[in-house]
Order: C-alpha cells, then structure tokens, then sequence
C-alpha cells in the first residue's frame, strides 16, 4: 500500500506527543527529524551497493527495532546513530541530541516504554518509504517540512526562526528567476539557510538542478539544514552547508580569501539582529561589504545581510531577500545605504507580504528581489502590495496557492494591476527622498462607501452607487433597467421590485442565465481536455507534473470570464487537490488504478476504499437499492416522530415512555373507565408504532447488509476503466464542478446583497421617519393620559 501524505503527516506528528512534557518543541524537533531520517536512510538505501547513503553493520533502524523494550534502548540508539554518522561523514548532524538523556527522555522504564513506542509509531507498515513511487515529489521532504513547520509553530517567538514558510519560499524561488538555470554548475547560495528549505524550494525551480551553498550561525539548526538536503535527495549538497556566523566569518570564500560569489542568493537573516557586528569591524571590513554603501547601524544588521548578498551575487546574478519592512523608510545611515543600492539599480523589484507569516515574529516583511544583470539601464522598481492576501492558519496568517500565483505571475510579467501593483519609476522614488514605503506609490486601501445624506433626507438610490457596479452591467447590460427606474430627480434612481425580489430578478433574468451557461460551458471544455489525461496516469505518473498542468489549464480557462477572479477559480481546484486529490494522486502512482476495500479506523466492521469509496459505486451500480433503503429510512422517521409527538401527551401517570408503556396497559386493563379508555386508545397506538419502528430498524439493517454485500462482490469484479470513470468523473470532476458552481453563485450573491443593502439603506427617507416618531410620540402620550399622568 502506497503512503498517504495526510496519513504520513498525521503519524509523524503522532510520533511528538510522545515526548512533549518532557522539552518543548525546539528540543524534541531534534529526536523526531533524527528518527524520521534514519527510517528514510535505512527503507532506501540498506543493501544498496553502491548507495549515497552507507548503512553500516548497526546502524540501521532494524537494529533500532531490536532494541524495544531493552533497558538499554536510550545507550543502544545512541550507538546506532553514531555508527550511521561514522560511515557517512555525519557526525555533529545527525548525532546531537542523545536519546539516553534521562532528563529529557525520563529514567528507568518510563525511557524504555517512550523510546519502545517512538520507535514503534516509525516502524509502522504505512511509513515503509522502500514502496514510495512517486519519484520528483519529496513525499519525505515534505513530511520534513512539514514537520518543521509545526515545530516553528509550538517552538514560540524566539526559537522558529529556523523555518522560512514554505508558501514564502516558493513566491522566492519563482521571482529571482532561477528556473533560467542553463546548467548544474550554476550556484545558489544562502547565507543564512536555516534549516535549508529556502535553498531547496530555490533549488527545486531548476529544470537541470543546481549546486547548493548555504551557512548557518547555530549548530543544531545547521544539522537540520544537512538532513533535509538528504531527504530531499541531495546528498552532495549537505557537504556545502557550513557552520558559522556568516557576517563575521563567511566560510564560502576564495582561495585568494575573497568572498566567493553565485549565481543565485536568497535569505532571510534574523530581523533587526543587533549583535550583526559581533567577531569584526564593519568599518574594517576584510570583504568590503560595506564600501561605497555606508556601515549598517550598531544595532540594526538589516542592511548588513543585504548588503553581504549583494556582494555574494556574480555581476549578473540574481537574489532575494526577507527583511522587515522597515529597511523601507527608515531614516539615518538605512536611508544613504538605500539610496547608494537604489542608484546602482541592483533593486528589480519589492513584495510587501501580510502581516505575521513569520514564526519569529508578527510584524510584516517584504522581500526585495536584487538582479546585478542590466542594473546600468534600470530606470524603475517594480512594487507589488500583497499585504491583503492570505488565510488564518492557527496563531499565524499563511499565503494561500491563489497568492502565491498571483504574486508570481504580476511580478514576472511585471503587470500593474491596479490597488496592487506598479513600476514606480527611479525618478518618482528621488523626488520622495528614496522612501520605498510601498503605501507612497500603491493605494490599496478599498473605496470608502459614502453615505449620500440627500437619499438619507429624500429617499431613492444615489445613481454613482449603482455605477459602481459597472462590472455588472458590462456583462448583463438590460438588467440594470430591470432593477431600477429614474427618480424625479437627477443623480437619483429608484428600485422597480419590492426587495424580496431583488435575487430572484437578478437570477432569472435572460442576461445572467446566459452568463452562468457561459461559464458552464466554460468549465466543460476544460473538463473535456483534462479527463482523458487524468485516466492515462499509472504508475510512475508524478503528481506535481499532473496538478501543474490542471491548474494552469483552469488559470487560463477562466482568464477571460468577466466577473471571476481566475485565481479564486484556482484556489479552488488546489484546495480539493490538496484536501484529497493529492492523496488520490499519490496512490496511482504506488499502485495503479487498484481500488481496495480496507477497514475504517474506529469504526467496528465498516469498511471502504480511499481511492473509490464505496459511495461511489453505491450511486452509479446500487441507485435503486440505495432509494429503498432511504424510503424504508424515511417511513421509519415519520413514525418516530408521531411516537415522540405522542410522547408529549400526559397521562394520570405523567408522559408516555418506552419503558412504562406495557406497564401501564396492564393497569388500565384492570380497572378501566371512559377515560382510561380514551388513554387506553393512545398507548396501544403507541405500542403498535413500537413494533413498526424496530420492524422497521430490522428491515433498514438487512437491506443495508445485503447492499454491502453486494457492493463488496462488486468491487472484486470492477474493471480499471470503470475505476477511473467513477474517480475521474464521479469523484474528482464532480467535486471541482460544484466548487466552481459555488464561486459563481458567489459572484451573483455579491450583486444581490448589495442592491439589497442599497435600498434598505435608502428606503425610509428622514422626513418619513420623523412622521413615524412623531405618530409614535402621539400614542405613547394618549397613553400617558389615560393613566394620568403628563408628559412634557
């Protein structure tokens, strides 16, 4: 059975509450991503001849397997580790934390029975990575990211800085232009890698791969750094990650003591570090990072890592880097180092991001994208203000993939995109003193909505609101006239239909019926192209290539239909793929078109399929017997409800219940009256839906048995091509279709809702209100003198 990347997740993540409680995350990461690496290692590599990854005599997670339950598991991991890290030149990575801390990991049998279960959630059969097919999708360089995600997350403000958001660094990798990497000899180099996933989403943008440099100051983190380039598949690049402060000791120099320069650069250094000039002078820089520029201030090293990439780039090379969005504005020797950069022209571009992304910190950053290549001729600087595009996640805030894209794609194509985008030329940002603050050249901030105080006095819909849906009318240009009539007076209209019909208007009119047939039909086509080649994937097929071209095919399906926003359309179909079709995706390419039944965790003898679930076959082989099962279902109701109804009724005994029914029967039996008769009536009515209710039951039980039966012998005898119809189609196309038929009926409902707020805003002017206070002041005082009494 192929790995799910949700099941994956879920069991690794399973794997730390075993040891919370004892260290917080930034500690307990250590263990975790240790274990996680040596699992991979030893599924991928035991036996390998000629392997990139030796395991050694003992040093295998085998021999971790053995020791469950030992008195001396903590001492015998340790042992295992280091003879991993002794056959493969890993010794300080892998081999940091011990697992024989008795005060991290407890003493005596409480280390046993937690490392026995740690080693025992590894050692599951659903993480046996020797089965994962799907070559050039990381499922384990994922996990690890994954992984390390939601440790920055736990590990609080001053210990996540190790982890760039992964969304982040994907905007970074597709902006500097990386994907133009002609040869694996080209470099790439990041001076403050962290746990080295900014350098491999960079990496990840090469159609040939590229040579990976990267330094890190701390050394757990820079351990990390080296583990997730083998994870990712590139051994030879965890040779390149040094260890050290990158300012003060650069470790990636020439022979002539020169800093050694790339091709690529991306970072993003700790905000703001105020110790940036420990271990040297700036002002006797042996690199002369800081020549021609200005020295960074004393206590802010913003500019010192900025100024470090600059001079790490090759005369044509192209970088970016994450920084507070201070850098910006702020005045003093930040202010002379900006404009010295921006006269140079080495800054192609600013992305201002949301607020709080980071796992060090909540105040917002921007990234600045250098490119040394054509800096002579620049005569602008493309800004992008995508501050306002993300989604809550947790205690942070995440891009979701519609951002991603969309920055992606205005800043590639430099498109000004009005509220959010521009190229702000040098000579605008020189009458602004080389102020960058993207709000002085970018106004993003949403039209306010006036209140127009003569439609407040008079009444009717001031004429500019309704303008203001041009859009609207541009696409349904009679309905405006179906809406609204003129008022007798100028810049003023009226609406034609009483409020309740405003969306029933709207909906049926010829106009948007034709719209919403358009984008229909629209849907279809895109439909029609890709499900052919969905059904030709197998074994082998790479999931990223597939949702790739999906996605991109829906980009430009709906790039030209009036009203949608391409990118919500898209958001969409990556929110199912991630949801569930990721999965679907994953377990093609382990194993085909294979649809297997298997038992539902926590539930006693259900079962169903991933791929297929059982719904599916239900709905297009089982249709009938499921509607009869549902009729059968629905007259068990009706009279469940007339029995709790009748429960309701009190009798000389208080109400009728199921377990003193038969009881009281017997009592009136023996001493019945006109009244008694009358109740008497009542609970054998009662009695006698009983037995229909639990006929009932019997009748829903074994037809529901049978129609699994007979659903289980289906599944045995269906056909590859009747497995990729109902996936295909009846799983993943019907799923999209509906999210797409949800965002159009999104797009009508905005329309609605506010001509709607429009008239009710508008539809009692002051005078009639006034007249209404005044009749009701009347009353209230009628009634005051009736009861004596004299309001003034």
């Amino acid at each position: 059975m192929a790995i799910k990347k949700s099941e994956l997740y879920s069991s690794l993540w399973k794997s730390c509450d075993k040891l919370r409680g004892g260290m917080d995350a930034s500690q307990y990461k250590d263990y975790i991503l240790v274990l996680l690496f040596v699992k991979y290692v030893s599924d991928k590599y035991a036996g390998e001849k000629y392997a990139s990854i030796e395991i050694p005599k003992g040093g295998s997670f085998h021999d971790m397997v053995a020791l469950k339950g030992k008195k001396d598991i903590g001492e015998g991991i340790d042992k295992i580790i280091a003879a991993l890290a002794e056959a493969n030149g890993l010794k300080g990575v892998i081999d940091v934390a011990s697992f024989n801390n008795s005060d991290k990991l407890g003493k005596g049998k409480e280390m046993v029975d937690k490392l026995s279960e740690l080693v025992g959630i590894f050692q599951d059969e659903s993480l046996d990575f020797s089965k994962n097919k799907a070559d050039g999708d990381d499922i384990l360089g994922d996990a690890y990211e994954y992984l390390m995600r939601h440790f920055a997350t736990e590990s609080g403000k001053s210990k996540g800085q190790f982890y760039t958001p992964a969304e982040v660094s994907r905007v970074i990798a597709k902006v500097i232009g990386i994907s133009q990497a002609k040869s694996q000899d080209q470099t790439v180099y990041d001076p403050t890698c962290g746990s080295g996933s900014l350098l491999l989403k960079a990496a990840d943008e090469t159609p040939q791969g590229i040579t990976i440099y990267g330094q890190e100051k701390d050394l757990a983190t820079t351990a990390l750094a080296k583990m997730n380039m083998i994870l990712h598949g590139n051994e030879t690049a965890a040779l390149d990650i040094q260890q050290g402060n990158t300012l003060s000791d650069p470790l990636h120099t020439n022979a002539d003591g020169t800093l050694k320069t790339f091709d690529f650069a991306v970072a993003n250094p700790p905000f703001s570090d105020k110790a940036w000039s420990t271990g040297f002078d700036p002002a006797n820089d042996l690199y002369e990072r800081f020549m021609s520029y200005g020295i960074p201030p004393a206590k802010n090293g913003d500019y010192a890592f900025l100024l470090h990439l600059i001079r790490s780039l090759k005369s044509a090379g192209k970088g970016a880097i994450i920084l507070p969005h201070g850098v910006l504005f702020r005045g003093n020797a930040e202010a002379d180092i900006r404009k010295n950069i921006i006269r140079r022209g080495f800054i192609k571009g600013i992305i201002g991001l949301p607020a709080n992304l980071f796992y060090g910190t909540g105040i917002p950053a921007c990234i600045i994208i250098v490119d040394k290549e054509n800096a002579d001729s620049r005569k602008g600087i493309f800004m992008i203000d995508a501050g306002k595009g993300f989604v809550k996640d947790g205690n942070k805030n995440r891009l979701r993939e519609q951002d991603i894209h969309k920055i992606v794609d205005v800043f590639n194509k430099q498109a000004e995109v009005p509220k959010y985008s521009r190229m702000v030329t040098v000579e605008e940002i020189e009458r602004n003193e080389y102020n960058l603050n993207i709000p002085r050249y970018i106004d993003s901030q949403e039209a306010e909505d006036i209140q127009d105080i003569e439609a407040h006095l008079l009444g009717d819909i001031p004429e500019q609101d309704i303008d203001d849906l041009e859009n609207y009318w541009q696409v349904c240009p009679t309905l405006k006239d179906a809406l609204f009539t003129k008022s007798q007076r100028e810049g003023y209209l009226k609406l034609k239909i009483p409020q309740d019909e405003i969306k029933h208007t709207i909906f049926s009119h010829p106009e948007f019926v034709s719209y919403i047939h358009e984008a229909d039909v629209v849907f279809s086509e895109w439909q029609k192209v890709n499900e052919p080649i969905l059904k030709r994937a197998g074994i082998d097929t790479k999931p990223k290539v597939v949702i790739h071209n999906l996605s991109e095919g829906i980009l430009q399906s709906f790039a030209d239909i009036n009203l949608v926003d391409k990118y919500d359309v898209y958001q969409h179909l990556m929110t199912y793929w991630i949801e569930t079709m990721q999965d679907d995706a994953h377990l093609i390419a382990a194993d085909g078109w294979k649809a297997e039944l298997s038992p539902v965790k926590g539930k006693k003898n259900e079962w169903d399929s991933d791929l297929l679930p059982k719904q599916l076959v239900i709905d297009r082989y089982f249709a009938a017997e499921q509607n009869a099962i549902e009729q059968l279902e629905s007259d068990r109701d009706a009279k469940s409800l007339r029995m709790e109804e009748m429960e309701e009724v009190k009798t000389d005994k208080g109400k009728i219940s199921k377990g003193n029914v038969q009881k009281r029967i017997k009592e009136i039996k023996g001493d019945i009256d006109a009244d008694a008769a009358e109740e008497l009536g009542v609970l054998e009515a009662y009695l006698k839906l009983m037995g229909e209710e639990a006929n009932a039951n019997k009748k829903i039980k074994d037809a529901g048995k049978a129609l699994d039966k007979q659903v289980m012998d289906r599944y045995k005898v269906l056909t590859e091509d009747e497995v990729k119809i109902m996936v295909v189609a009846d799983k993943w196309m019907a799923a999209i279709s509906q999210d797409v038929k949800t965002e159009m009926e999104r797009i009508s409902q905005r329309l609605a809702r506010r001509i709607k707020e429009l008239a009710e805003r508008y539809a009692t002017p002051m005078p009639a209100m006034n007249a209404h206070v005044d009749e009701l002041e009347m009353k209230v005082n009628g009634h005051l003198e009736k009861m004596g009494f004299e309001w003034t």
